[in-house]
């Protein structure tokens, strides 16, 4: 870059400090340094808010599991099997969330379908079933496993995580879920009476 610009390396390591300690950059230990992507969200923690406008769904994966983060305790998870849908949502064709859903195996194949192609409360109401009540854990955790690749962070990176479980109308079906989002690419707020 010194060559490139006609400076001195100093000037140029200087350069890269400041626009890091401005936001602009990112250095990754091992890996390099890269421009931050500057799209951040905003998203309502709202559930009966409409979908995110100009996003796409992509389906990951549908299997049958137990809940086995220790996070998702905190929201009592049964102890048995369930469906799990995990999917990315991306807007201009870029990931900025991660969503694993859980649903009762006995749940219809339609439905199941549905949950994969597009956002848990859409499907929901689409079938007339309210939610009734919503719990919602923030927290924050390392990327680690399909995250890292989804979203190109390396092992460790910082990731905004909601946790939630829907009890709705319908008594058969509960619906367990984690989303999860790059700290820098997600932000949340929440509104109170």
């Amino acid at each position: 870059m010194s060559e490139e610009f006609g400076v001195s390396s100093i000037t140029v390591k200087r350069a890269l400090r400041d626009l890091q300690a401005a936001g602009e950059l990112t250095a990754v230990p091992g890996k390099g340094t890269y421009v931050k992507r500057q799209q951040r969200l905003l998203r309502q923690l709202d559930v009966m808010q409409p979908s995110l406008q100009d996003t796409s769904i992509q389906a990951v994966s549908v299997t049958r599991e137990k809940i086995s983060d220790p996070t998702m305790n905190t929201l009592a998870p049964p102890d048995h099997v369930m469906l799990c849908i995990r999917k990315t949502i991306l807007t201009d064709d870029a990931p900025f969330m991660y969503d694993i859903t859980y649903l009762s195996p006995e749940i219809d194949n339609e439905i199941v379908e549905e949950f994969g192609a597009r956002f848990v409360v859409d499907v929901l109401k689409t079938h007339s079933i309210d939610i009734q009540k919503t719990h919602i854990v923030i927290d924050a955790a390392p990327a680690a496993g399909a995250v890292e690749g989804i979203f190109d962070v390396p092992n460790g990176y910082p990731m905004l995580r909601r946790l939630y479980r829907m009890e709705t109308s319908d008594p058969g079906i509960t619906v367990y879920g984690v989303v999860q989002a790059p700290f820098d690419r997600l932000a949340c707020t929440v509104d109170f009476p």
